[in-house]
This record gives C-alpha cells, structure tokens and sequence, in this order.
C-alpha cells in the first residue's frame, strides 16, 4: 500500500522523490513559498525548556558562572 503524500504549501497530491525534483513539494513556487515563509520568521521553533537547557553554561555575569571563570 503507497500512501499519498501532500504538499505541506498547498495541500495538494505530490509526486514521489524520483519523478518530482521539488520533493516534498509539489513545485518550485510551492518550495519557495515555504522558504519565504522561513526566512519572513512566519515559522519558528518552540523555546526549549529549563530541562532540556541544563546542560548550559549559565549566561556571562550570572552568579553560577563566577567560579567557572576563574
């Protein structure tokens, strides 16, 4: 069973890698599109947690860091 892939631009049927050199997009201008959208900040990245951050160095001046600098 293939599954059919969408176009994450315009939602529409895409054609697989080997027949489509704009993958996973279904044209060029669908590919810049996204692009665009990037590069104008429309997409972003979730801010990592404290969990995930642990393993940081805390900022320069902060109180945790002194020792380290020394």
């Amino acid at each position: 069973m293939t599954t059919v892939r969408v176009c994450p631009s315009c939602r529409k049927p895409v054609a697989p890698r080997a027949e489509n050199p704009f993958f996973p997009f279904c044209s060029k201008r669908c590919r810049m599109v996204d692009l665009g959208r990037w590069l104008g900040e429309e997409y972003r990245m979730p801010e990592r947690g404290m969990a995930e951050r642990e393993d940081e160095l805390p900022a320069a001046g902060h109180p945790e860091r002194e020792d380290l600098d020394a």
